[in-house]
């Protein structure tokens, strides 16, 4: 007779989003780090609504991903900075979600993000390969945790300060670093885009930020821009008809209302 127990049997229950910390207490490194997620969240809306009319996916910024089960909790998640989830509820029993669960989901993120914000040391500055982001140290590096745990598809380490963006790709369940294509951006098959640095303002900040393309390779517009850029073109048209109508003037005809 085996002698393994369900955790129903032995009157344990395991804990759900509900009940484990959303935060770890710690600060976002620096002020770039929040707009750079919402950023990243607010292109790639239109991607996902083609892809999940249904709404079926989740997004989490700086938020808990749990994998195992420590005192205290926290220990046992990692928080990318941002991540992507697909066919999954965006709320769980008409609540908004406060962390995401692997022992109750099942479901691995497609793709983790995570900022390297630099705290000041200049030997890790000099050294990229000392980041936290690179650990590969067994249950404890974060690399490791994601690459042999969490398994999502693509994990990228965006560095604002060298303006540049890692992607590894989950192949034979090791990560393999993805080459960059001809524009420089990292395609991300499932989703029929590409990431990379784009050099611009976003917010009041010149930046490198870390942005999606096409496959094609046009940039995908925050609302915001989406507004302006339609905005122009209205502008544009109304131009257009205005010297049309001055041209039908000039020649004695009085152009329609």
């Amino acid at each position: 007779m085996s002698s393994a127990f369900t955790p129903i049997e032995l009157g344990y229950s395991f804990p759900d989003h509900t009940q484990l910390p959303e935060s770890d207490g710690t600060f976002v490194k620096n002020l770039q780090e929040h707009p750079q997620s919402i950023l990243l969240t607010d292109s790639i809306q239109p991607i996902l609504q083609q892809l999940h009319p249904d709404g079926q996916y989740c997004i989490g910024q700086d938020s808990g991903i749990y994998w195992r089960i420590t005192e205290p909790p926290e220990r046992g998640a990692e928080a990318p900075d941002w991540f992507y989830v697909p066919n999954v509820p965006p709320t769980l029993n008409g609540q908004m979600r406060r962390s995401y669960v692997l022992w109750q989901e099942y479901i691995a993120p497609l793709i983790v993000l995570e900022f390297v914000s630099g705290d000041g040391d200049a030997r890790r500055l000099a050294n990229a390969s000392l980041s936290e982001e690179r650990d590969r140290t067994p249950m404890t590096g974060k690399f490791w945790v994601y690459e042999q745990v969490i398994r999502p598809a693509f994990y990228g380490i965006y560095e604002v300060s060298r303006a540049s963006v890692e992607v590894y790709h989950l192949v034979e369940n090791r990560y393999e670093l993805v080459a960059a294509n001809e524009r420089g951006h990292y395609p991300i098959s499932q989703l029929g885009i590409e990431l990379g640095i784009w050099q611009g303002q976003y917010l009041n900040a010149e930046l490198p930020w870390l942005r999606w393309w096409d496959l094609q390779g046009n940039l995908l517009l925050t609302g915001e821009e989406r507004a302006e850029q339609e905005h122009q073109r209205a502008e544009q048209e109304h131009q257009r008809a205005e010297q049309l109508a001055a041209q039908l003037r000039a020649l004695g005809v009085e152009p329609e209302v």
